[in-house]
């Protein structure tokens, strides 16, 4: 699938609707596993940090049905003209990418239309994670 086929999918699901003063469903994301299956989401943006990405749902979709590795991500926002922007993911949705998707250094970030980036590349030094030691607990 190419970059231009997955940033009008991701566009494809963006529905804007304020809600009690919060704005739902205005960035659409689509993702592409290494096994070309296509997951799509949107975001939900609400008080008290209970909201989350576009990103976060498509790769909940993703594990949901049994995949977790994700081999490229776009996500959009649509103004009022139904021009659609890609966007860069938010650093909460890069840590995220990078600790859900296996080889996650190797997930191909689409930019624009012409242009890729490695999340290794958005999030450096991403694999502070690996280094901890699980705390054993006894019951």
């Amino acid at each position: 699938m190419t970059n231009q086929e997955l940033i009008q999918k991701a566009a494809s699901i963006i529905n804007s609707k304020i809600i009690n003063d919060f704005l739902v469903g205005d960035v659409g994301c689509a993702l592409l596993t290494d096994k070309d299956n296509l997951y799509l989401g949107t975001c939900i943006d609400t008080g008290s940090s209970m909201g989350f990405c576009a990103e976060h749902n498509a790769i909940g979709s993703m594990i949901t049905a049994g995949e977790y590795k994700i081999k490229k991500i776009v996500a959009v926002w649509k103004n009022e003209a139904d021009e659609i922007h890609v966007i860069t993911p938010c650093g909460r949705c890069r840590e995220f990418m990078n600790q859900i998707s296996e080889d996650s250094q190797d997930i191909d970030v689409i930019m624009d239309v012409n242009k890729i980036v490695k999340l290794s590349e958005l999030l450096p030094h991403n694999d502070w994670w690996k280094k901890i030691e699980p705390k054993k607990t006894s019951f």
